[in-house]
This record gives structure tokens, sequence and C-alpha cells, in this order.
């Protein structure tokens, strides 16, 4: 069991008039805003009767639009109030969620009484810092909510006619926008008392071709937590996935066969979270001794040049915030440093259980879900090897670039690739098709022979975990080269990330 010095974990490394704007940045409703002494007042009722006790109360707007083929199957703009109680008895918990203010008392009721239910043992959290505060996290355009529907909509009209028009053998297409605006409130027994807003943004284009039984896709997925300006003028974006489909139809699929693989960045961030985050998220080791034995801290998985991180404090991203939903502070934590395991993510709980810090990664979808621990902006560090020399000396191998599915089941993972084309002799040769890569995620770190000069964010991930699906995250990375990857597969049978 690793100890509290073990788990590296910077504090917030910005300035904090950069993110701590006044919470009016977002003019929402005020019905929570009116609430906070009432939770005041609640908290102070029954805090005596559990040992943690925490109200998050939440308002969102949103607008979700998908277009299928020359179909519009949703067009709404939604707004939601509701919250949830959590409440802690002797190591049990308790949960109630509500949409109507009104009943939080009973539902305070509910979620305390369930805990005294469960609870026969100790409650272990981590501590954390007290604080009130309220906090934005601040826009650089235009606030999506000030764009009518009518105009989102006659984008992704614009995108689907871009698809549907690159050429006579797309057979179907799919334009989906959302975005969503969330303010929440966070109190607690411990005194904490947290407001803070964000807003969200993602649009999601994929065009599949055909000609006769060969069937191809190509996708595009754009994120952003910054302004509504970053989901316009992507013409071009729209028209290379429309592009890619067409011209893998008449692509050879690859020779199933091990390989040596160099991959892209865009591969590289989602292998990253999707093979090796999950596995770092606490709770699923903290009662699975047998992935604790694996992940012993310390333990070498890696080269040298290999580093890795998680973290909301980098600013920006699609993962960053200033607080987790227990109101732990975001944090940057090195998982891997040099080739060896030095961290892991965390909730209050995962980390009392095992003696170390609190890394602020405990995070829900919305009011209807418990706050589990979750990844942020999962990152492999740039190496030093400059990225044409990634291929050299490779016989015959791979490359690939961008995501097309994929899917993990513990240790293991298969990625779709969304182009791929083979090394021959050192040199890029002939593009392939129907590229999945496959292996063990621990073996796989140790074969990684090349870590790029190069670096790129990707803010088009929804993250899933526990019904909890399409929680925003970045990831971000170098590319690689990586030997003995298995190759081969059909990409059909592959989902979206997550």
């Amino acid at each position: 069991m690793g100890s509290a010095n073990q788990t590296k974990t910077t504090p917030y490394p910005l300035p904090p008039t950069l993110y701590s704007l006044p919470s009016t940045l977002y003019p929402m409703p005020s019905v929570i805003v009116d609430s906070k002494n009432r939770l005041t007042d609640l908290i102070k009722r029954y805090r005596d009767r559990v040992d943690y006790l925490a109200i998050r109360l939440e308002e969102s707007e949103g607008t979700d639009i998908l277009i299928r083929g020359d179909k519009v199957e949703s067009l709404s703009e939604d707004l939601a109030v509701g919250g949830q109680v959590r409440a802690c008895y002797k190591g049990g918990w308790g949960f109630a969620s509500f949409n109507r203010l009104e009943t939080l008392t009973d539902r305070i009721e509910e979620a305390i009484a369930a805990a005294r239910i469960i609870g026969e043992d100790e409650t272990i959290l981590a501590p954390i810092e007290i604080i009130q505060t309220s906090c934005s996290l601040p826009l650089t355009g235009t606030d999506p909510r000030h764009i009518s529907i009518a105009r989102k909509k006659a984008l992704c009209e614009h995108y689907n006619k871009i698809l549907q028009t690159t050429d006579r053998r797309i057979a179907t297409t799919s334009v989906r926008y959302g975005d969503s605006a969330q303010h929440i409130v966070l109190a607690t027994s411990e005194g904490t008392l947290i407001e803070q807003s964000w807003i969200d943004m993602e649009i999601r284009f994929a065009a599949t071709a055909r000609n006769g039984d060969t069937v191809q896709t190509g996708r595009e997925t754009l994120g952003s937590r910054k302004a509504y300006e970053d989901t316009i003028g992507l013409d071009r974006q729209v028209e290379s996935a429309a592009q890619r489909a067409v011209a893998a139809l008449s692509l050879p699929p690859v020779k199933g066969n091990t390989y040596t693989v160099v991959i892209d960045p865009i591969l590289s961030g989602l292998f990253v979270h999707e093979a090796f985050g999950h596995l770092s998220e606490a709770d699923s080791m903290y009662e699975n001794p047998d992935l604790l034995e694996v992940m012993t801290m310390g333990r070498r998985f890696g080269c040298k040049e290999l580093q890795i991180f998680d973290g909301a404090a980098p600013a920006g991203h699609r993962g960053s915030y200033l607080y987790d939903d227990e109101g732990t502070p975001a944090t940057t934590t090195q998982l891997i440093e040099d080739g060896v395991l030095v961290g892991r993510l965390h909730s209050r709980e995962t980390a009392g259980k095992l003696d170390e810090t609190a890394t602020g990664n405990a995070r829900c979808l919305n009011y209807h879900y418990p706050p589990i621990v979750r990844m942020t902006n999962t990152w492999i560090d740039r190496g030093q090897t400059p990225v044409a020399d990634l291929f050299s000396g490779i016989k015959e191998g791979v490359y690939a670039r961008n995501w097309l599915g994929g899917m993990t089941n513990g240790e293991m993972f298969t990625f779709g690739a969304g182009e791929a084309w083979m090394i021959r002799n050192g040199e890029i040769a002939e593009p392939v098709r129907d590229v999945t890569l496959s292996g063990n995620v621990f073996k796989t770190l140790g074969d990684i022979e090349g870590i790029g000069d190069d670096f790129y964010w990707d803010e088009s991930g929804g993250c899933g975990k526990a019904g909890q699906g399409g929680l925003a995250v970045g990831v971000g990375g170098p590319s690689l080269r990586i030997r003995d990857v298995v190759v081969g597969g059909d990409m059909d049978d592959l989902e979206d990330e997550d």
C-alpha cells in the first residue's frame, strides 16, 4: 500500500485572477444562488447525524441537435434544475437525487437513513482544505447561449451538406452538435461552500461510404470550453472525414501480423486515456488486491523517457476545472515518472483508504449520479526524438493516425485507426485500411521504443464509466514508436471511444 508522499500532486499553478471570476459571467437562473443560505442551515441541522454530508445543487442549460442523412432527428433546448445529497456514516454511503427543491429535506433524510443502514466500518476521507468561493471558467469568445438554435441548426445542415456532396459513394451521414452550461453549488458538513460555472461544446461528423460490400467510415469530433467560434469554419475537416471514407474503399486491407508501429499524437492520447488512465483510477483497485498488486508504486512500466500525467489544472482543456465535485482543488498528478509508477487518481474516499493524497478526480456527469473517480486531462509528455527518426530502421511496419473506434477490457485494448500506411525500409509507403491495434497495456508501455518531440491536445473525448457516459475530457501526447503490436481485425466491430 502506498503512502501519501508517493502520490506526486501539484497545486493549481495559475494566478487566481485567471479563473476566479464572478459567477455572474454566465447569467443563469437564480434559484440555486438563492438557496445557498438554506443549504448552510440544512447542513448545520443534519451534520451531527452522520460523519459527512454534502449537498450539490445544479442548474444546466443545453442544446442538442442531431441530423442523420436528410432527417433532423433531434432539435432541443433544455433547462434542468436539480440536486443530490451524499451522506456517509461508518463508511456506508447514502445517495439521493432530486429535481424539486421543495423535496430537499426529504432527500437528506433518505440519504442519511441509507448511510446509517449500510455503515458498519469506519469513514476514512482524505483531508482537504475547506474552501468558500465563487468562480467560473472564462470563455475566450461567444457564449453559445447567445446563438439561436436556428443558427446552430443551419450550421449543422451546412456541414451535413458538405458530407453528402463530397462524393456519390457517400451512403450515410450524421452531424451532432451539443452544448451545455452548468452552474453548481456544493455545500458540505466540513464547511466547504463552492459555487462554480462552466460551458462545454461538442460537434461530431461522420460519413459512411459504400462500394458494393465494402463499407468505410470517416469521423471528426471537436470539443471546446472556450468559445462558440471553435465550432464554425470547419469545412475542411468535415470534407476530410468524407474523403477518408471514400478513399478507404479502394485501399487493400492490412495483412494481419505483429509489427513495429508508429502512432500519431491523437492515437497516443486515446491510448493513454483508455488503456492506462482507467487503470489509474483508484476506485478500480482499492478493493481489488490483484490489480493493486499490479499497480504497485515504484514498479517500472516503461522506458526512462516515459512521463504520464493527469490533471484538471492545465487551463483551457475540456477536462479542466477549478474544483472537483467533492470540493477538492484541481491538481496535476504525475502517474508515470521516468517509466516508473508514482501516482494514481483519487476521490477523497479512495485516497483515504489507500493512505494517499486526494487528487481532485471525483466527478459526476450531473446531479443524477454520485461523484466517482474519473480522469480529467490525461497525457504523455513529449519526448526528444525527431518524428522522422521514429521510422528509422523499420523494415516493415505500420504508421497509424487518428482514431476511428476503440474498446478496452481490463489490461487489454483494441483501437481502430482512422488512417494508416505501411512502413517499408524506414519510409512511409502505401496506404491500407481496416487497421486495428491490439495488446496488453503493460507490455505495450514496456515496448515503447521512441517518444517523439511533437505534441497535440485532442479535445474530442467523451468518457464513459459506471453508466455516466459523455463526461468531457482532454487527452494529449506525442508520436510513439512501439514494437510487437498485433495489427489486424475488423473496425466495424469497434465502438466510438468509451
